[in-house]
């Protein structure tokens, strides 16, 4: 069974913390200040209750008593306000330092992740550090030196009194040792059941329509229910430990006060205490049951919230890119290419997608890659892009191994168009100049001429500053597919990959867009990975990938001749074509 609390999510705790630590101290020293002045109130009391019996004037102790009482709340409240304060700054800097390494995974660790499950820790886990990080840790330390001050207090009074409380403490720390690693446990099985259930629910919204069309509403509904009852139940589970850890100081205090109270009555008659120590002792019990309270909310929160820091601390853990300069910038020419023995698994326990791959690719013109779906023409790119690393072998950017290059200056020569060209949330323009930001309107203008969107442009009611939806769900599949290949012309990359660009586009604006990457290849290295036969018949090189390896390359009038898959796809492709012009 794992311990409760472990160090390494202590000390990521304690990390949090640590860049507020002043405010945090101040916070805690007036809260630790206000427990003192409530501290010190039996004591007056006591005073107070000696001087009745001697018929002298109390009003300078009733002043004390209300001096103390208001000082405490004041007191109290700055401090209260300064550890909120410190609160916030820490979920602050937990959701910016989570948001800067989860940009910064690797594509693996993040494909590998449900994106509902790690958003509910960039919400949900680290809303958790607000109380836990101030409040919690404070509590635990203002709360204890508040207990031991007055139990000492109340052992200086009477030590049978005193002995009777000791027991009354005892017990209540011994339910809060049984009860506290329950309710971690139950906390972060809840945490985990928010976070499945928040990926079921990104699923269905990221594929809202496909579920409509399949009718799966009621059936994906069930499912999202049975997270939220899991969640539900480890919540109830956790609220159960915590009743019976706070229910418990409670019901003991208020025991306490009632032997207390007849003990010391017993006492009083025979003369063994005074009755201003009994009433003394007995605020002092009164006023204990805060200090425990806090010790006790304290530890269950603190469970809470190192079963969010663990959750975070997985995030942490996950294998992340090195954004460092390392390497030479790519220069602004065309990028000489070449594949060395190139081999590539998506697991160590999956098979190999590329299994040899050797090609060199000049400087300019339009390379194109068919075959087969699954022979690994996409995985070149992603090699390529750097979103995963070869199994084995090389490959040399103008002489040079791809992994010696600077990451971010050589993603910053590369134009990507994915097959299903994803569109962010937000304006049109913004979506094309999300490359390039710096873009002028010239460039965004020239931009959307050669990608065809005029037509579009001059259709939306704010043109440019139109909204596109979420993934660019108010245009059509061929639309997305050319603010994509206009996104990428912006940039103005050395490097341009295009996957499958015109698989949603009609026969004239597919012609359109093969002039568009024809021009480009003239003064850039183009390479395409295309089904349709028809966008890439008059590339400069098509390379026939099969199974993980490079089978031909050449021309189309060249592979027709001599490699009978090419002849197979350019009969069937170009004939289906022809019949459906």
């Amino acid at each position: 069974m794992r311990p409760s609390i472990d160090r390494p999510a202590w000390r990521m705790l304690l990390g949090y913390v640590k860049p507020h630590r002043r405010t945090v101290l101040f916070g805690g020293l007036f809260v630790l200040l206000g427990g003192l002045a409530a501290a010190a109130q039996p004591l007056a009391a006591k005073a107070l209750v000696d001087r009745l019996g001697t018929g002298d004037s109390i009003t300078g102790l009733l002043t004390l008593l209300i001096g103390l009482a208001l000082a405490g709340a004041a007191i109290a409240m700055v401090g209260g306000y300064l550890l909120e304060r410190a609160g916030e700054s820490v979920v602050l800097v937990a959701r910016n330092r989570l948001t800067r390494r989860l940009l910064s995974l690797r594509v693996p660790s993040v494909q590998r992740s449900e994106p509902g499950d790690l958003l509910s820790r960039f919400t949900s886990d680290t809303t958790l550090l607000r109380e836990v990080c101030t409040n919690a840790l404070v509590a635990l330390v203002t709360g204890s030196v508040t207990s031991v001050v007055m139990v000492v207090m109340m052992g200086a009074l009477d030590l049978v009194l005193f002995g009777v409380t000791l027991a009354v403490l005892l017990l209540v720390g011994l339910i809060a040792g049984a009860g506290m690693p329950m309710i971690e446990r139950a906390s972060r099985a809840a945490q985990v059941a928010v976070g499945e259930t928040g990926a079921r629910m990104e699923r269905v919204l990221g594929a809202f329509r496909t579920v409509k069309a399949a009718g799966a509403e009621t059936r994906e509904i069930a499912a999202i229910e049975r997270g939220t009852e899991d969640a539900w139940r480890a919540g109830v589970r956790s609220a159960r430990w915590e009743s019976v850890v706070h229910g418990s100081n409670t019901l003991a205090v208020q025991a306490a006060f009632l032997v207390v109270l007849g003990i010391g009555g017993a006492r009083v008659t025979t003369g063994a205490m005074q009755l201003s120590t009994l009433v003394a002792f007995l605020l002092f019990l009164f006023y204990l049951t805060e200090p425990i309270g806090e010790l006790l909310h304290a530890g269950s929160r603190l469970q809470i919230g190192l079963a969010a820091v663990r959750r975070l601390a997985e995030v942490e853990e996950m294998p992340a890119e090195f954004t460092g300069t390392t390497g030479p910038q790519p220069s602004t020419d065309g990028a000489a290419l070449v594949f060395d023995e190139v081999r590539f698994r998506y697991g160590p326990e999956l098979p190999e997608v590329l299994r040899g791959v050797s090609l060199e690719i000049p400087a300019t013109g339009l390379t194109a890659f068919v075959g087969p779906s699954g022979a690994g023409k996409s995985t070149l790119f992603a090699l390529l892009e750097r979103f995963y690393e070869p199994s084995a072998g090389r490959i040399l950017l103008d002489g040079r191994d791809l992994a010696d290059w600077d990451l971010a200056g050589l993603r910053a020569g590369i134009g990507y168009v994915e097959q299903d060209a994803p569109l962010l949330s937000g304006t049109l323009r913004e979506n094309l100049l999300y490359c390039r930001p710096d873009a002028t309107e010239e460039d965004v203008r020239d931009a959307v001429t050669q990608a065809r969107l005029d037509s579009l442009v001059d259709r939306l009611p704010d043109g440019l500053d139109t909204p596109v939806g979420h993934r660019g769900n108010f245009l059509s599949g061929g639309e997305r597919q050319r603010v994509a290949l206009a996104r990428a012309l912006i940039r103005r990359p050395r490097l341009l990959l295009l996957d499958e660009i015109t698989s949603q586009l009609d026969a004239a604006n597919e012609l359109a867009i093969r002039d568009v990457v024809m021009t480009a290849a003239k003064t850039m290295t183009v390479l395409v990975v295309a089904h349709r036969l028809s966008t890439v018949t008059e590339a400069d090189r098509i390379v026939v990938v099969d199974n993980g390896i490079v089978r031909a390359a050449g021309t189309h009038d060249e592979l027709v001749g001599r490699d009978p898959l090419y002849a197979e796809f350019a009969a069937t492709q170009l004939l289906t074509s022809g019949r459906e012009e």
